[in-house]
């Protein structure tokens, strides 16, 4: 894994972490917003009475108890000595059926016929009563202490009782307990809150026309959201992502150092190598050297790079291996090469590559010994090979090594200028070198790369 990769895994991880947190924000957002909201839902006289036939969300419904009880209603003072009026208990039962807790919770029943409310628990009551046109309206912490001498409403006492009317059209809030005593509210999920009422009809009268508007609020807690556990999921990969790229990253890194010193090693022993072909001829000091670093920077103008950059600079390096089995005499000779001897000359590059045919652990390490001499035009050593048929990395390394002969003196000549050495390049592209390969060159020596 170079910096390149590091780099960019490293961004990824970064904007995937900032992804699940934008997750978690919407989850936030989303679970706030909705515990936010007052949801509201009336319920007709029909349902209100009856058993809800589906419990889903939030229902209300109102049964009376099947105890009951009568008083005399004498209003006029007509001596009527028979009950007329029938107490009635009803419990409002509110249920929740989400997942989520009811945290807030208000009701409004609305009378469509003649009461008489007689008491109401645990939670406190707003009362609205039309009155000459108007609306009188009073707060009753606890229905259960109610005195009628307190509050402006219109009011009737039996047997001590005071009983409040609500005529049609009036109505009450009823407001649930937060006390410990009498917990109305909060309403857990699967539970259900049960405020009760004491009130009175007339005699053979049913309690069965009012409705109720109830306003509620949820809390939901954000594990409810199915895109929470998402996000959890998301963290939890990222999390062990990380982990597996940390654990990968010290290896990778343990392996890199390894690999440097390895190529370390490999480089020096290469180059001592190297050092002792050059050290047989003293005018070429240093050629396998210049050669390999010349043929590495072609090889990066081309957008070689890596591991694949220094196998090709280790090829170079080892262009000149077969001059090793050339005797000293011929290539320090100061006068003109014989035929034979110049037949020894051309042999390096075939000797070069039996040196390294047994060297895998460079892949081709071989086509650079054997075919640095060959020329594109055909008419080059051992084999005369042209064109493309010559492998790629020894076209490099003829135009690298053609250039170091031609810019380092030598025991026949002095090397030549500058201009001297393009314009040999230039006449020479499509002859000895490769058109691309040495245009490439060019390139590198007038931006000052090469020197």
């Amino acid at each position: 894994m170079n910096k390149k990769s590091n780099k960019k895994a490293i961004i990824s991880f970064c904007a995937t972490l900032l992804a699940v947190i934008a997750l978690f924000s919407t989850v936030l957002i989303k679970t706030n917003l909705y515990n936010q909201k007052v949801h509201s839902k009336t319920v007709e006289s029909t349902a209100l009475f009856s058993e809800p036939e589906k419990k889903s969300g939030i229902t209300v419904s109102a049964v009376p108890r099947s105890s009951t009880w009568g008083k005399i209603f004498d209003f006029n003072n007509e001596g009527i000595t028979e009950n007329n009026y029938q107490a009635f208990t009803y419990d409002i039962t509110v249920a929740n059926n989400t997942k989520d807790e009811v945290k807030d919770l208000t009701f409004k029943l609305i009378f469509e016929q003649e009461v008489y409310l007689s008491s109401a628990w645990n939670g406190s009551l707003e009362i609205h009563q039309k009155n000459k046109g108007g609306e009188q309206v009073a707060d009753i912490p606890d229905l259960r202490e109610f005195k009628a001498d307190d509050y402006e409403l219109e009011t009737y006492v039996v047997d001590g009782e005071s009983l409040i009317k609500m005529k049609k059209g009036d109505y009450l809030i009823y407001t649930p307990s937060t006390s410990t005593n009498a917990l109305e509210i909060p309403i857990e999920p699967r539970e259900c809150t049960v405020p009760g009422f004491i009130l009175y009809v007339p005699m053979e009268v049913d309690f069965n026309k009012a409705s109720i508007v109830i306003d509620y609020s949820f809390h939901r807690l954000i594990s409810s959201e199915p895109l929470f556990w998402i996000s959890c999921g998301c963290l939890l990969i990222w999390l062990i992502a990380l982990i597996i790229f940390i654990i990968t990253s010290i290896q990778v890194k343990k392996y890199n150092e390894r690999h440097m010193r390895d190529n370390e090693i490999i480089n020096e022993s290469i180059e001592t190598f190297t050092g002792f072909i050059d050290a047989k001829d003293p005018y070429t000091n240093g050629h396998s050297k210049r050669v390999a670093i010349y043929t590495k920077r072609i090889a990066e103008a081309m957008g070689y790079e890596g591991e694949e950059l220094e196998r090709i600079y280790y090829i170079a390096l080892l262009h000149d291996c077969g001059k090793i089995g050339v005797p000293d005499g011929i290539l320090g000779k100061p006068g003109r090469l014989t035929d034979e001897e110049y037949e020894i000359i051309k042999s390096h590059t075939v000797r070069g590559g039996e040196i390294l045919s047994s060297f895998k652990s460079l892949p081709n390490v071989g086509e650079g010994a054997l075919y640095h001499h060959e020329r594109y035009d055909g008419k080059g050593y051992p084999e005369g090979k042209a064109g493309e048929d010559i492998p790629l990395i020894a076209r490099m390394i003829c135009v690298a090594d053609s250039y170091d002969a031609m810019n380092t003196n030598r025991v026949y000549r002095k090397h030549l200028s500058k201009e001297e050495i393009i314009r040999e390049i230039e006449s020479n592209k499509g002859k000895q070198f490769d058109p691309e390969i040495a245009d490439i060159f060019l390139g590198l020596i007038k931006n000052g790369k090469v020197n």
